[in-house]
């Protein structure tokens, strides 16, 4: 399976406020990116699957890319 860059935008719900935030990652399909991201925010933010949304989830090309981890993947 040939793997794809996707962005990621959304929001983290927080207790007194909301996080935007954006991530780059590479993945084969649209719901291990998603997964992934569910994994990592709830264990180094302590955050439940509910307050984990997510906004946008589009794939991109190489040169798009504007995480150097990422980019060094490629």
């Amino acid at each position: 399976m040939k793997t794809k860059i996707f962005r990621v935008k959304g929001k983290l719900l927080d207790i007194d406020k909301t996080k935007p935030f954006t991530r780059e990652l590479k993945a084969t399909k649209e719901e291990d990116v998603k997964e992934q991201l569910l994994s990592e925010f709830g264990s180094k933010h302590r955050l439940n699957r509910s307050q984990i949304i997510f906004e946008d989830i589009s794939e991109i090309t190489a040169d798009e890319v504007t995480d150097p981890v990422v980019r060094d993947l490629i």
